[in-house]
């Protein structure tokens, strides 16, 4: 008859928990993937580190979540009013290793702060289109 001790029963459920975890992670990103407007992205952080978000945008804001996470609380959130595009740039050779290869370097300006987004180009292209046709400024009334 097998005996299980104790090292191995606790080594049994930290496996366990590793792999809970990493299936939450999953299911949280496939929710977050069926979203119309959400895409893979890194964001530079005022701490001068890249950080891999899941960027959703939408409504009056883009929510930047972790990318490794299972919180739904998004870590930064980027107002639509206010915001400004200055366009794209490739990143440089050192930037090109610490985000996904083939991601164009967006550069935002929010309250007079400089903001830079890494994303691929044809998330680009529907982010920059939802950005320029935010709403109109003044109102609607008659």
């Amino acid at each position: 008859m097998i005996e299980i001790t104790a090292p191995v029963l606790l080594a049994l459920l930290v496996l366990t928990c590793i792999v809970l975890f990493f299936g939450a992670m999953a299911v949280r990103r496939i929710q977050l993937r069926r979203t119309l407007g959400t895409f893979d992205a890194s964001i530079l952080t005022p701490k001068g580190r890249w950080m891999m978000v899941i960027a959703r945008y939408g409504g009056g804001h883009v929510d930047l979540l972790r990318f490794f996470s299972v919180s739904p609380v998004p870590r930064f959130v980027l107002q639509r009013r206010g915001l400004d595009l200055n366009g794209w740039r490739r990143p440089t050779a050192n930037e090109a290793m610490l985000i996904p290869p083939g991601f164009i370097i967006v550069q935002l300006v929010q309250a007079g702060e400089d903001r830079e987004l890494a994303m691929d180009y044809r998330d680009y292209t529907g982010f920059s289109a939802w950005l320029e046709a935010g709403p109109i400024a003044g109102s609607w009334q008659i």
